[in-house]
């Protein structure tokens, strides 16, 4: 064993390696801190003692604060597959519930939205989000190929702002209304931003 916080697995043993705790549970103090204190007041020291470990461990695994919230704002939406006739048909709705179900608690997508809102780095990776993960899903359903951008990006700003006030500034009659009345407040309006003809 080195001198350093990771140990070698035996072969076969299935026990994890002491340096991947150590990795999650940095990320996880990471996306808390993130999402508490915003980027810039968020600080390597802060998070290495939320998660019980020396500050140089942090720098180690993640270079420098930009690295530590790459990794830890990291970000798959997984959103579906629209390519069916169907599907096409019923975008707004289905994008909509897909979406609530990745914002209830998820604490990445939290985190990610406060920094996003405030911080060049965080704006960034927001941008990337939409333009690496909404906009095949536009493509796949908008009628005119070069509305996909505009598409998307208003499509971006509906889900955005329930996901803020709902989550971030827990705004009371957002926060309260039920699952089925946001869908059938928003899937309408995501679906028309996807389908219906242009301006």
């Amino acid at each position: 064993m080195n001198g350093g916080d990771s140990t070698l697995t035996v072969p076969g043993s299935g026990a994890p390696r002491r340096s991947d705790a150590t990795r999650g549970a940095i990320l996880a103090a990471a996306r808390e801190r993130f999402a508490t204190d915003g980027y810039e007041r968020a600080t390597i020291r802060a998070i290495a003692k939320d998660a019980n470990i020396d500050p140089s461990m942090v720098m180690r695994y993640y270079g420098n604060k930009e690295g530590l919230f790459a990794a830890a704002v990291a970000v798959d939406l997984r959103l579906p597959d629209m390519s069916g006739a169907d599907r096409r048909r019923e975008a707004g709705r289905i994008l909509v519930e897909h979406f609530l179900d990745m914002w209830e608690d998820n604490e990445v997508l939290t985190a990610l939205l406060r920094v996003g809102a405030t911080n060049r780095a965080g704006a960034e990776r927001m941008q990337g989000v939409l333009r690496d993960q909404l906009l095949p899903v536009a493509r796949q359903v908008c009628p005119d190929p070069e509305q996909v951008p505009a598409r998307a990006a208003l499509m971006a700003s509906q889900l955005l702002g329930l996901a803020l006030t709902r989550y971030v500034l827990r705004m009371p009659p957002t926060v309260e209304l039920t699952r089925a009345e946001i869908v059938a407040w928003l899937a309408p309006t995501i679906q028309r931003y996807l389908t219906a003809p242009g301006p």
